[in-house]
């Protein structure tokens, strides 16, 4: 899998609303009601990540959610990372 270009990781964040490119990654939050609801969504994604065999960088306190997704073995960002970016998105929405 290769790296995307930055042309290329902007014109999938058009499809990708609340996230943005930095730091050649990809970053997001949630916000949500309390910890159980931001557990619950961490544990659909976690199963969702295990499936791509890919897994975000993330941090919970309390009822936020931060997210970051990058290739590590690309140095970059990649489609796996916009795969995983989408499924997020759809399961928050």
């Amino acid at each position: 899998m290769k790296k995307l270009s930055e042309a290329e990781i902007q014109d999938e964040l058009q499809s990708l609303p609340g996230w943005e490119y930095a730091d050649n990654a990809l970053h997001t939050g949630f916000e949500f009601e309390n910890f159980k609801e931001a557990f619950t969504i961490m544990t659909r994604i976690a199963f969702e990540a295990e499936k791509l065999d890919h897994h975000p960088d993330w941090s919970n306190v309390y009822n936020q959610l931060h997210i970051s997704l990058y290739t590590h073995t690309e140095d970059g960002v990649t489609e796996k990372d916009i795969a995983l970016a989408k499924i997020i998105n759809d399961l928050v929405s």
